[in-house]
């Protein structure tokens, strides 16, 4: 098994483990908790299941060889006839490794099978309310592939919370009130002179592009072919099909919202004028060169930065606390927002003005994404969005499929930059990680069903100690980790921990697909195979639901 498969640990066997680790300590007399030494995996399986360092780091404080420190551990633990625990080994340098009982496994698979969808679940967000805010691109054009991993980040990060019991509201915040804006208006008047044959000039950083074309034909045969300069209706009207284009584009993904928030309401209610005036009480805000300044540096910053333009162009600094200030007020356990690597220099300074205000920012999580590349035979496709040349979202779902789109922006760590590869996305091989993933799914379905005809109908009544055989065992450990790995999931809110478990998964069920027959001459063994099976197909519908990908159990 590769070390990937067994990275994630099963955390009541691991919190067993080392309360009795702890309780060997005694002796030693020394200050240390559960959570200041590792419980992982070894580099080499054959060492066991679970290896600790903890003699690794008490040696130097009773001034002892760590693999003797460690040999004393063992023989103490051993004679506490721990349950679930096969055996205990020490090895160089100081290493404890645990091997765990394949009762313990087995017995698990019973509570997968009786549990079904809410196996695992530890309800830690019971009570609790989220708020994501995600996508939040301006309505000025169609959304990109580059908006498109904001999309399903904030999508599968609010399924993930979801599935831990957190009430979340999906926010998407929008600037209607800035320069781009101005610009769209400035681009359909343009367009809209020109279909109406008056002069026109077109705006030197304009929005180019078929649909604000479409948008000026729309106003003219709406509004007749009479209307002035800097006429409202050029922007109201882009803003409001642009927008309704977004929500298609988003249901698309089977992405929904709950609530829509936009910049212009935070002037309209006072709230931008009443932040600036606590600022300035706090002397956070000076006025120099003509702009207004925030005074970072006194919050620990190594620079101050510009609030408003001498233009009197506000930055995104100055709005986007006002908003984080009235997402706080609401009360929200956990605020999320997902940003592209661009805002990497501005959410830090809402954070420490939010802070100096006497506000409570501990519970803001700031996601990252890096930017997404399409990549074709190779090549990679090359896009500007303000000349219009680009792939839309809508492009691509229409190119490939949901289940491929929304699987292929998550597969890699938000972290890092994405090379959305679009040959491999159309390959309906193994190769394609969505096409194996669901290949595996409906194998499983097939082999139930299979099983059905020859009158092998599945019992819960199954014996899971006839699953013994190598491929079994690991299967039955990676099915057994699921809960912890959805701890893990909810910690760094991180889609692509499911989307790498689920592939291990997969792998390891085919693997045992190909050493063990499930349906035998056998039936009680095929009845625990069944059982089997079922529970990897119970865990795998499970992670695809949370990623918003299918389940077919035909393929």
């Amino acid at each position: 098994m590769m070390l990937q498969e067994r990275n994630i640990i099963i955390s009541s066997i691991t919190k067993y483990i080392k309360e009795n680790i702890l309780i060997s300590l005694i002796d030693y007399k020394i200050d240390i908790g559960s959570e200041d030494f590792s419980l992982s995996p070894p580099k080499q399986e054959s060492f066991g299941d679970l290896s600790s360092n903890i003699a690794l780091l008490i040696s130097k404080q009773i001034q002892k060889n760590p693999l003797e420190i460690a040999e004393e551990i063992k023989k103490t633990m051993l004679h506490q006839n721990l349950n679930d625990i096969e055996g205990i080994t020490a090895t160089k340098p100081g290493f404890i490794n645990f091997v765990i009982k394949p009762s313990y496994y087995q017995n698990n698979l019973k509570l997968i099978i009786k549990n079904q969808e809410n196996f695992g679940k530890n309800f830690k967000g019971k009570g609790k309310s989220a708020n994501v805010e995600f996508v939040s691109a301006n309505p000025t054009g169609p959304l990109t592939v580059g908006h498109g991993r904001n999309a399903v980040i904030g999508d599968t990060v609010s399924n993930i919370l979801e599935w831990h019991d957190y009430n979340v509201t999906r926010e998407y915040y929008y600037n209607d009130a800035g320069k781009q804006m101005r610009t769209l208006g400035q681009s359909v008047e343009s367009r809209y002179f020109e279909y109406v044959k008056k002069p026109f000039e077109f705006p030197s950083d304009g929005y180019q592009g078929e649909y604000i074309i479409e948008i000026a034909k729309n106003i003219a045969n709406n509004y007749g072919k009479s209307l002035e300069q800097n006429d409202e209706k050029f922007l109201t009207e882009a803003e409001k099909v642009i927008f309704g284009q977004i929500k298609n584009s988003l249901n698309s993904l089977g992405i929904k919202f709950d609530t829509f928030t936009n910049e212009k309401s935070f002037y309209k209610s006072g709230a931008i004028k009443k932040l600036l005036s606590q600022l300035k009480s706090k002397e956070l805000v000076y006025q120099k060169d003509d702009a207004t300044w925030y005074k970072a540096t006194k919050v620990g910053a190594k620079q101050d930065k510009v609030y408003i333009k001498s233009t009197g162009e506000p930055t995104y600094r100055l709005p986007d606390t006002a908003y984080h200030k009235d997402k706080i007020k609401r009360g929200y356990d956990v605020i999320v927002d997902v940003f592209g690597a661009d805002h990497t220099d501005t959410y830090p300074d809402v954070l420490s003005a939010l802070g100096a205000l006497g506000l409570k920012t501990e519970h803001i999580k700031i996601l990252i994404y890096q930017f997404v590349t399409l990549v074709k035979n190779g090549e990679k496709v090359k896009m500007s969005t303000r000349k219009a040349d680009f792939i839309t979202l809508d492009d691509l779902v229409d190119e490939l499929s949901v289940d491929i789109v929304r699987y292929f922006f998550i597969m890699r760590s938000m972290n890092t930059h994405l090379d959305f590869d679009l040959n491999l996305a159309k390959d309906q091989s193994d190769k394609n990680p969505v096409f194996y993933l669901q290949y595996a799914y409906a194998r499983i379905c097939n082999i139930i069903r299979y099983g059905e005809n020859q009158g092998f109908k599945f019992s819960e009544k199954f014996d899971p100690t006839l699953l013994n055989e190598s491929s079994e065992i690991k299967l039955l450990k990676l099915m057994s980790n699921f809960p912890t790995m959805m701890e893990t999931a909810l910690e760094t809110l991180e889609p692509q921990t499911i989307a790498i478990y689920l592939q291990d998964l997969a792998s390891s069920f085919h693997k045992f697909y190909g050493n063990c027959k499930v349906i035998t001459n056998d039936e009680k063994l095929s009845q625990s195979r069944l059982g089997l099976i079922n529970g990897a197909k119970i865990i795998i519908s499970i992670g695809l639901s949370i990623l918003g990908v299918s389940a077919p159990e035909k393929m």
